[in-house]
């Protein structure tokens, strides 16, 4: 097993989490969590390091939203 590490998030974040999830197959909120960042960063796996396009920032933006970050 990899180590692992805590990560602190907003209760109220985890709580909307925690009934987004239900139903979804996905057995916590860490495992939606760890879900959610392995995509992320394997949208970016294979790009060059620079700007992000608007198109990029948009989907970052729409992504936060989602989660309950802006």
């Amino acid at each position: 097993m990899e180590p692992r590490v805590t990560l602190k998030i907003p209760r109220p974040l985890y709580d909307h989490l925690a009934v987004l999830i239900e139903g979804s197959g996905f057995a916590s909120v860490t495992e939606f969590v760890v879900y959610v960042l392995r995509d992320l960063v394997s949208h970016q796996e294979g790009k060059l390091e620079g700007a992000l396009s608007a198109k990029e920032i948009e989907a970052i933006r729409q992504r936060l939203k989602s989660m309950g970050y802006l």
